[in-house]
């Protein structure tokens, strides 16, 4: 399979580069940054960095993407246009450009996660099975911490399991999501999914969802200490995509989670 990256230059993109090489079965069809970085023109890997994302998803099978959400919705348009399989693991997405790749989806292939790890999307099936088997006396709180330059939060891998976990409780969790508690907050509202943000370091991911009820208290936690492992699952969601109809999937599709 060939496999273009875009935003090549950036560190995601270099590890994804990496682990294209490292891969049997794939090979790198190129990557890209901006017009005008500087980037643009260097040597990586035995590729010269480009700027000219359309010629990227011509000549690639998949296309792996970690950029920004404007860029992304750019992308997302393009693998539409040549019918190129997408790997989108970018996060910060509105619902309204979620809505766009939906749109790009009926012409392309495309994988859509907040978190690529294999681990954080097993972490997203136990949160959601958990949910459901625990009643509201079972308090939830999120909590995650990233490395210090992460500039969205709650992470995107909060907010999913946030969904998860609202999923299995059968409500809408923008209707219980509490995300900022500062003063005199008054008591905790039953049914409410809380979320709390750290940010420090160079930490790669740290995520934990805290079942907290009476007279005991349930933690399902996934820490990643090496981003390598989101590479890894993005490139396995692109080897996935060989075949498949056009469509928005998840890493829950590709890992057959159901």
């Amino acid at each position: 399979m060939k496999i273009g990256i875009v935003g090549c230059g950036g560190r995601m993109g270099r590890m994804l580069v990496a682990e294209v090489l490292a891969t049997d079965g794939c090979t790198l069809a190129g990557g890209t940054e901006m017009p005008g970085s500087a980037l643009v023109g260097q040597q990586l890997e035995g590729i010269t960095i480009g700027d000219d994302a359309a010629a990227l998803f011509q000549a690639a099978d998949t296309v792996i993407d970690f950029t920004v959400p404007d860029a992304t919705m750019a992308h997302a348009a393009l693998a539409g246009e040549y019918g190129t399989a997408l790997i989108v693991g970018t996060t910060g997405m509105t619902p309204e450009q979620v809505a766009g790749l939906k749109d790009a989806a009926t012409m392309a292939t495309i994988v859509q996660a907040a978190n690529m790890s294999v681990g954080v999307n097993v972490l997203l099936g136990l949160a959601r099975q958990t949910a459901a088997t625990l009643g509201d006396d079972y308090d939830i709180e999120i909590v995650e911490m990233h490395h210090r330059d992460k500039v969205d939060a709650p992470s995107g891998t909060a907010l999913a399991l946030g969904r998860a976990v609202a999923d299995g409780r059968g409500v809408d969790l923008e209707q219980v999501s509490q995300r900022v508690r500062d003063g005199h907050t008054g008591p905790r509202k039953t049914g409410d999914i809380g979320f709390a943000t750290l940010r420090g370091g160079d930490i790669a991911g740290d995520h934990t969802v805290i079942f907290a009820g009476p007279g005991e208290r349930i933690e399902l936690a996934h820490k990643a200490s090496d981003r390598a492992v989101f590479a890894q699952g993005a490139i396995r969601a692109a080897l996935w995509t060989a075949g498949q109809k056009p469509g928005l999937y998840s890493m829950r599709d590709v890992l057959g989670l159901g």
